[in-house]
């Protein structure tokens, strides 16, 4: 090639090797609230392909099942023994859970969130309680002998929030820390049941303000970040002002969550 004959070669940046390719950034470097992001779409998807290793031939093994979360965030699924994926995870608990929006459009637009760890067997009676909340359907076989609850213990996340953005998270970026929080997760259930049976004005008005469309909506689960709502298969994610450790700040955020929300409502002309 001549001096002067132009050149289809890319010019890499100085101290990138031709072959070395992009990597996602930690989440605190990325540039968008990925943490944020992560969380919502852990709280919010109710399925989710599931991938498993085949013992015999280590072939990674897809399937789609249903999702919850336990109070920290820790994806939780309610499997059959007699499923592919549950033979798959008693020989080797390692896994993934695929996260996905969805939506109009390009798919690949959409945020989606992969969690990698091990998939266990929990017979932890919160767990069940917070799945079938979330999946009020899977109680007509919730019992049954052969499915058993798994909760899957993540080891990295990696988020891809659309095009040109994407990160890795940490467990401890995934989940949230609900050392001090004893006294919320105990008293879940009992707060959950009352604001069902006796706040649903109250509800609508938290869906309202994070711009959940329809009625219908009610509590399947609180934390110490927020609540989990639900209306038939739509989900909904509110995060309260500020985390709370103690029933009675549950109590007062609530309260004055409502109370904002219906200021504002009154404040808006028509």
């Amino acid at each position: 090639m001549s001096e002067t004959e132009p050149s289809n070669q890319v010019s890499e940046p100085a101290g990138v090797s031709p072959r070395e390719q992009a990597r996602p950034l930690p989440a605190g470097e990325a540039g968008f609230d990925a943490i944020g992001l992560g969380r919502q779409l852990l709280r919010t998807i109710r399925s989710g392909a599931l991938a498993t290793l085949d013992p015999e031939t280590g072939i990674p093994f897809a399937s789609l099942v249903t999702i919850a979360t336990d109070c920290d965030g820790t994806p939780l699924m309610l499997l059959s023994r007699l499923s592919a994926h549950t033979r798959n995870l008693m020989a080797d608990p390692r896994a993934s859970l695929l996260f996905s929006a969805g939506g109009k459009g390009d798919p690949l637009a959409h945020p989606r969130l992969t969690v990698t760890g091990r998939a266990l067997r929990t017979e932890e009676p919160r767990i069940r309680e917070r799945f079938l909340a979330r999946h009020p359907k899977a109680k007509l076989y919730a019992d049954f002998p052969d499915f058993g609850f798994f909760a899957l213990e993540p080891i990295a996340g990696h988020l891809n929030g659309g095009f040109a953005k994407a990160a890795t998270l940490t467990p401890a970026e995934l989940l949230l820390d609900i050392g001090q929080a004893e006294a919320v997760i105990a008293g879940e259930r009992g707060a959950v049941e009352h604001m069902n049976a006796d706040h649903l004005d109250a509800i609508a008005l938290y869906a309202k303000g994070v711009g959940a469309e329809g009625d219908g909506w009610h509590l399947s689960g609180l934390d110490p970040e927020g609540m989990d709502l639900i209306a038939g298969d739509r989900t909904a994610r509110v995060l309260y002002p500020s985390p709370v450790t103690d029933m009675g700040s549950l109590r007062k955020g609530l309260v004055a969550m409502a109370q904002a929300a219906r200021a504002a409502g009154e404040s808006t002309p028509g």
